[in-house]
């Protein structure tokens, strides 16, 4: 019996980029450009579905260590920008960007911050791309917000309601689903505080090669499931 579970949020860790590039033999920028592209194409079956909020986790704070990061970046941001140029066109998604963005390249902080102005009206569908983002830096962030705030106030109550706005996704519903692609079966420090009554779904499909249909077959798998919310 297939059970009504409403989806207002998909998550993904989008991962197998460089084993893809690898196995066709193409360049990683290929792989992030095809990587890329994918996402739009998910975000518009979502807007089909009636999906509010779309996060991908794109670029961990443990990527920045990499010898390669420099490669990362450059492949990147050229496609990027050819991205957020379509999003900002087609005015249905709205771009939210959540992580560190300190020591980003000025270059990628600027047209992240263009792209959430351009597109704050944007209602269909949300985006929000989890970029240097580690869910260890986002407590520490957390750490600091609510020192400020205790300092700051003669009065506060530490309630789940309060201690929501302190963390990136605010007042987003959290994800109903999350779907790692790649094989490993991990969370790998992304988003732990919002995870925590989410149905899990790992495929061994790399990220450019996750379609559409094998979206169908992990929303109707979620629909079976009885979601308890404890034991």
């Amino acid at each position: 019996m297939i059970k009504n579970n409403p989806i207002n949020h998909l998550s993904i860790i989008l991962d197998g980029n460089k084993r893809w590039a690898k196995i066709k033999n193409q360049p990683i920028k290929e792989a992030y450009g095809v990587g890329i592209n994918n996402v739009l194409k998910i975000s518009e079956k979502l807007i089909e579905k009636k999906v509010k909020y779309f996060s991908v986790f794109a670029l961990s704070t443990e990527n920045l260590k990499r010898k390669s990061v420099n490669i990362i970046f450059k492949s990147i941001f050229e496609e990027f920008s050819i991205f957020l140029n379509k999003i900002t066109i087609d005015k249905s998604i709205k771009i939210k960007v959540i992580g560190e963005r300190a020591n980003l390249p000025d270059k990628l902080k600027e047209i992240i911050n263009e792209a959430e102005i351009k597109t704050m009206k944007n209602k269909k569908l949300t985006l929000i791309l989890a970029f240097n983002y580690g869910f260890k830096s986002e407590l520490n962030s957390v750490f600091k917000k609510v020192y400020e705030e205790i300092k700051n106030k003669k009065k506060f109550k530490l309630e789940n309601s309060d201690l929501n706005k302190f963390f990136y996704l605010g007042d987003t519903p959290d994800p109903d689903i999350l779907i790692r692609t790649g094989g490993f079966k991990r969370l790998s420090n992304y988003l732990m505080y919002n995870l925590c009554y989410t149905e899990l779904f790992f495929t061994k499909t790399l990220w450019p090669d996750f379609n559409i249909y094998e979206l169908d077959e992990i929303f109707t798998e979620f629909k079976k499931i009885k979601r308890n919310y404890g034991l």
